[in-house]
């Protein structure tokens, strides 16, 4: 396929995506607020506000340009037309529900067939992405192919896991899985119960064993594809992180703050995976990674900081004022001393390399001062470049003055 071609395909993708997500955000807007306790009892909507609908079209617009980008500059990768139909895949989950709720609200004891059809593809639509998400992503990035031929099986297993998933849900009669009010209006194939069970296991083991291809992939990887892996991972941690503190204090932020996380964390992965596959600025993640783990374990030791000595103070002299300022300053004073003990620990652990490259430069500075000999000099600097640098060849010129 050529650069034109793939350029003309992948951004009209991305142009009906953005059509889509803004219809359905529009949808969504005029629907919310609805008290449906009133005219649809028997319903479960989802508890959203405009500010979601918002969240939802404004991340679904950056996915999709992100996959066109990267789809129209490398389209021999299967990376960027995966991005690109993440996209694509659930603006269809969101357009679909979000007809069937307006559609609802006009008319709510009869929504009608085109409605029930929007309901079935949200309910169906989730099974593709999932797939490409945690099963085909992880094992195909960066090159596009899997570690070696024989994990090929895995891409199988996905593929018929989401087979068998999205013929439960599509086909199977009787009351819809996330809309159980509503009977599947395509429910015409009488499957046995125990089919879901099987896709849901096929779906588990590809998942894992496209993680798996990760690790194997990331242990062979050298230069480059080392640095694209990187920026992968630290992606998917984020993204690991985020669900954990968005469910953790859904009660106390909120279901549109904690979805806001959420939203956040997928379009990094996304941003990450085409600096990857884009090969952009590949060996910045070596600094953002030591950056985050610095401000993230100081930030922690700052907020137990700030709260013990706020527990300490206020039961000391029994006045909150006080110790609130009082923490505050200690916070203060300890930023400077915990950043560094910090940094040099991170770099310790995570950078043995760098740390022990300061350590000689500092104790070379220290001799450099006392030392006057030449052949001296000669061999302690051909010694501290081999340690820090690890050139394959050393050389050293004396220019002799005039």
């Amino acid at each position: 396929m050529s650069h034109r071609l793939a350029a003309i395909l992948a951004w009209s993708l991305c142009a009906l995506t953005l059509a889509a997500a803004a219809v359905a955000g529009i949808l969504s807007a005029e629907v919310a607020g609805t008290d449906w306790a009133a005219i649809l009892p028997e319903a479960t909507p989802p508890d959203e506000g405009i500010f979601t609908a918002v969240l939802d079209v404004a991340w679904l617009v950056a996915f999709a340009g992100i996959g066109a980008f990267v789809a129209s500059h490398r389209p021999r990768n299967p990376i960027g037309w995966l991005l690109s139909a993440i996209p694509a895949v659930l603006v269809l989950n969101f357009a679909g529900e979000a007809y069937y709720w307006y559609a609802a609200e006009a008319r709510p004891q009869d929504p009608g067939s085109a409605a029930e059809l929007g309901a079935w593809v949200a309910n169906t639509s989730w099974v593709p992405a999932v797939i490409i998400v945690l099963v085909m992503l992880p094992l195909l990035f960066p090159t596009g192919r899997p570690p070696t031929p024989r994990w090929r099986i895995v891409a199988w297993l996905g593929l018929t896991a989401g087979v068998i998933l999205f013929a439960v849900n599509a086909f199977s009669p009787g009351p819809m899985e996330n809309y159980p009010w509503i009977d599947n209006p395509l429910g015409v194939l009488d499957l046995p119960p125990a089919l879901d069970a099987v896709g849901v296991a096929l779906w588990f083991a590809s998942a894992l064993a496209a993680a798996a291809s990760l690790v194997v992939r990331f242990r062979r990887s050298r230069g480059a594809e080392r640095q694209q892996l990187k920026w992968f991972t630290a992606a998917a941690s984020q993204l690991v992180l985020a669900f954990a503190v968005s469910f953790s204090l859904a009660d106390v932020i909120g279901g549109e703050a904690s979805w806001a996380i959420i939203a956040t964390a997928f379009l990094a992965v996304g941003v990450a995976v085409a600096l990857g596959v884009l090969r952009y600025r590949l060996y910045d993640i070596d600094v953002v990674i030591n950056r985050a783990l610095v401000y993230g374990a100081l930030t922690a030791t700052l907020a137990v900081t700030y709260l013990v000595v706020v527990l300490v103070v206020g039961l000391a002299v029994g006045q909150s004022g006080l110790a609130v300022a009082v923490s505050t300053l200690a916070v203060a004073g300890v930023f400077g001393p915990a950043r560094a003990r910090i940094q040099a620990a991170v770099d310790r652990r995570f950078y043995r390399r760098k740390y022990d490259a300061e350590r000689t430069l500092e104790a070379f500075a220290a001799r450099l001062r006392d030392e006057v000999a030449l052949d001296a000099l000669d061999s302690e600097l051909r010694g501290v470049v081999r340690s820090t640098m690890q050139p394959a060849h050393v050389s050293l010129w004396l220019r002799k003055r005039a």
